[in-house]
């Protein structure tokens, strides 16, 4: 809902999101084109969420398929269709028959992806007839100029090709959201025409119309203009992905994270970060990670969609992909842990280990070159060099068993299902494709023999 002094009505959002992004060279888009891991459409969809209005109406245009299987899961948005692309006026004339004649409407364009709660409340707060949001810019070229008169009110906004050098020389810009009742905007709309250079109707000029009816228009400075910052081209997209992980990592530092260098540093999604935590330069974090207490991680680790607990070290070059590892492990250098990989207390995972989907027990360590698929490794079992679990037939995965305090000799193969009990030994070497007892010693390969004088033989052949 929207309040203030002497109204209190339901509020709707417009985003304008029909852009093809063409100087981006894309196929995709420009509400799917990515910043920081996701789609720019999606960015601005979590801060709208928190002004809690009443309806999402979403103009698109080409691509209209892709952008909605994109959010299929949102159920929340209304999706426009602009089969023309006419201009920003046109677009809002395809939204407004869908918003409700009694609301008030915030209008959004689709290419200012960190635009915050914050500002937007200050928009929809004002008592003007018309609101437009403005920001200062110490290069203004190539942006629209709000024109004010003494009092404050805002005269019209003139692009730059139009204004004069009195004009231009004005440093206050046009970021294209505005905020005004559906009724007014219905009425200005109803007025647009095309006579300008582009042949589009325009938002721009209800300012113009609102003064012709001798009604308010008052532009609302942006306090950041980053969060305001227009994405047209790679270079753009570019500028504002680092601005925007400069922000991030500021972010991380106030909450306790020490970084070895905060500008190189990526978090492509969530970040949920504990006290004491260590970031060596390189890390990129994608999905939804959640760091705990005291964590160290090396350099160039690539961290997805993972936890990781208390006091645990992660060594360079190290993946996790859908891993959760528990406290006090070490992990890496160059070890992967794929998806519903999961380690317990105080395992250890070292260099060219790779585990997928299987459970490494307390206190277990597999130290180097090792695969560990769809399996269940007990308690203080240790994994020698070389060691696989061969889980795939051909056909279908199957399961590997390793008991309590195991231990399995070097390049041994497991050749699931089978199941190693508490306490085994397994020779360095062995393919095992049988279940071994508990307490026992397995060595399935084969009897070394020593031919004498075959060497020599050789030579004088």
């Amino acid at each position: 809902m929207v309040t203030g002094n002497t109204r209190m009505k339901p509020l709707e959002v417009c985003i304008l999101a029909a852009g093809l992004g063409t100087r981006m060279k894309s196929d995709r888009p420009k509400a799917l084109q990515s910043l920081a891991g996701r789609p720019l459409l999606a960015h601005q969809l979590d801060e709208i969420a928190r002004l809690q209005p009443t309806r999402v109406h979403a103009v698109i245009g080409q691509g209209a398929d892709m952008i909605r299987d994109a959010f299929s899961d949102n159920d929340a948005i209304h999706w426009v269709l602009q089969e023309e692309r006419l201009g920003t006026g046109h677009a809002m004339m395809q939204a407004l028959p869908h918003v409700s004649d009694n609301a008030n409407v915030l209008v959004i364009l689709g290419d200012v992806p960190l635009i915050s709660v914050e500002t937007m409340q200050r928009l929809v707060q004002s008592e003007a007839d018309l609101t437009v949001l403005s920001v200062l810019l110490e290069d203004p070229s190539g942006y629209g100029r709000i024109v004010r008169e003494e009092s404050g009110q805002v005269l019209r906004i003139v692009e730059q090709r139009d204004a004069d050098d009195r004009e231009q020389a004005i440093k206050e810009i046009n970021t294209g959201l505005m905020f005004t009742s559906a009724t007014r905007m219905s009425g200005w709309l109803s007025r647009l025409n095309r006579d300008n250079d582009q042949n589009e109707y325009l938002l721009t000029d209800l300012v113009g119309l609102a003064n012709d009816d001798q009604q308010s228009v008052e532009a609302l400075l942006a306090d950041n203009p980053l969060e305001v910052t227009g994405i047209n081209s790679r270079q753009q997209l570019a500028a504002v992905e680092r601005d925007l992980q400069e922000r991030i990592a500021s972010d991380l530092m106030s909450q306790g994270v020490q970084l070895a260098d905060p500008e190189r540093i990526d978090v492509r999604g969530e970040l949920k970060v504990g006290r004491d935590v260590f970031i060596d330069v390189g890390c990129v974090f994608e999905g939804r990670c959640q760091i705990e207490d005291g964590v160290s991680i090396g350099p160039y680790c690539v961290i997805r969609d993972s936890l990781i607990g208390q006091e645990t070290v992660i060594k360079s070059h190290t993946v996790l992909d859908g891993a959760t590892v528990s406290s006090e492990c070490s992990v890496g250098p160059y070890a992967r842990l794929r998806p519903e990989a999961r380690l317990e207390a105080g395992a250890a995972i070292g260099n060219f280990v790779e585990v997928k989907k299987s459970v490494v027990g307390a206190g277990s360590k597999a130290s180097h070159l090792a695969y560990l698929g769809d399996s269940t490794i007990g308690e203080g079992v240790n994994i020698g060099a070389g060691t696989i679990t061969c889980n795939y037939d051909g056909v279908n995965k199957h399961q590997t068993h390793i008991g309590d305090g195991v231990f399995v000799g070097s390049n041994t193969s497991l050749v699931a299902p089978v199941s190693v009990e508490d306490g085994a030994n397994i020779g360095a070497g062995s393919v095992i494709t049988t279940d071994v007892p508990s307490q026992s010693l397995a060595i399935g390969r084969g009897r070394q023999r020593n031919i004498e004088g075959w060497a020599t033989r050789k030579k004088k052949g």
